[in-house]
């Protein structure tokens, strides 16, 4: 298994990441103001599109603190349902999930 520091260390940089995303959505959503009502519709559109990134973002920054978590309470790599272990590849694919291959299906 990877060690605990390098998976926290990835787990920290994807949170880093989505929060300036989030910022950078924030400041696009507030920078819309157009007076034109086409150029309004297609705003609208667009502003649509990017709440609904930025809600899987908040989703994904809190399966990520619940990641943190587990590693500070050394559950981390344990299914949260069954308790075994979650297997690496898993793992290497989604750092932040909490169930083993039999528990998400």
């Amino acid at each position: 298994m990877k060690a605990l520091k390098e998976r926290e260390k990835q787990l920290v940089d994807r949170l880093g990441e989505l929060d300036h995303r989030l910022k950078d959505i924030e400041t696009e959503l507030d920078a819309h103001q157009s007076r034109d009502w086409s150029e309004l519709a297609v705003e609208r559109e667009e502003d649509e599109v990017l709440e609904g990134i930025g809600s899987q973002g908040l989703a994904e920054i809190e399966q990520i603190r619940a990641a943190l978590r587990r590693i500070e309470d050394e559950s981390y790599g344990f299914c949260v349902r069954c308790g075994e272990s979650i297997a690496e590849e898993r793992l290497d694919l989604l750092p932040a999930t909490p169930f083993c291959r039999s528990c998400a299906t």
